[in-house]
């Protein structure tokens, strides 16, 4: 079968970017030859790889297969050539996807430094609530907390152990009372936060190895950590939040934690990608620099 690198090419940057335009950008070329070149190559494996709209782009399950598998081909094809160009500095690009507690992290600590040692890799930072399929997705890696990395995935653990804690101002407090034990929130407003999944989170607490998990009430509902920690500020309800975004209003008074003996610390951030193949040159070098970063900065109470 005489298929191009080129149309392969074209195929992995449209499926990462989902969009024409975007992928068009980034390779400097046209929406219509990058069409054209996508086309061909349906034709020639003869089936369909994408579901095209006027307003998006979208993988079929024959597409999805092809990327995963195709993705890692081509960044080895690129890590071996760079090697044999012997210029020995790494090249190319790399995509992470991260939850924003992960992203702020790696903004602050690793990124700069990697940006400033290997100024020809273009690094990718996608940021999103959902924990998606990094592989299928075309991502070299994800971060998300211990507990949501899949057990296939190679792990590099980073940024210390997380706590989530419950939250009030204290004019909330003044007004309503502090609650001794998580049921006690069922009589009190809290901030409610909605999953990507479009579902309310349920709160989870412990104590003595036992799980408390909360459907709490509450009139507001938000979908980010730092809106929840300013709506509690304005003394709108109780929030539950990473102790890292609360932090600085505990410090000076703005907000008082609640509960904390029923919010032990948990496992925290990972770096994770395949271990079904070779880790791209990139990768290799930024996981260095995040392990580095990670001994310098001691424990960091990020989500």
């Amino acid at each position: 079968m005489d298929i191009g690198l080129p149309e392969l090419k074209a195929f992995v940057a449209v499926a990462r970017h989902r969009s024409f335009r975007r992928a068009a950008d980034e390779a400097g070329v046209s929406r219509s030859s990058l069409s054209h070149a996508l086309r061909s190559l349906e034709q020639r494996l003869g089936a369909r790889l994408l579901h095209r709209t006027t307003r998006s782009v979208a993988l079929t399950e024959a597409g999805g297969q092809l990327l995963a598998r195709l993705a890692p081909v081509l960044r080895d094809l690129d890590d071996m050539l760079d090697a044999v160009g012997g210029s020995g500095e790494i090249a190319g690009s790399l995509r992470i996807n991260a939850n924003e507690g992960g992203a702020r992290w790696l903004l602050r600590a690793a990124v700069p430094l990697f940006l400033e040692r290997h100024p020809r890799v273009s690094l990718d930072l996608v940021t999103e609530g959902r924990l998606v399929d990094i592989v299928a997705e075309g991502f070299d890696a994800g971060v998300r907390l211990r507990e949501a990395v899949p057990q296939d995935m190679v792990a590099v653990p980073f940024g210390g152990p997380a706590r989530f804690i419950a939250v009030a101002a204290p004019a909330y407090v003044a007004a309503h009372g502090r609650p001794e034990t998580p049921q006690a929130l069922l009589d009190h407003r809290c901030i409610r936060q909605r999953l990507p999944s479009g579902k309310p989170y349920r709160w989870e607490f412990a104590r003595e190895e036992k799980n408390i998990a909360i459907e709490v009430p509450g009139p507001l509902t938000l979908d980010n950590s730092q809106l929840m920690v300013e709506a509690a500020i304005a003394a709108l309800g109780i929030a539950f939040v990473p102790e890292r975004y609360a932090r600085d209003a505990i410090d000076d008074g703005r907000l008082v934690e609640l509960l904390g003996d029923y919010s032990p610390p948990l496992p925290g951030l990972c770096l994770y990608h395949s271990s079904s193949r070779q880790t791209p040159a990139a990768l290799r070098a930024f996981i260095e620099i995040v392990r580095a970063c990670d001994k310098g900065e001691g424990v960091d109470r990020g989500s």
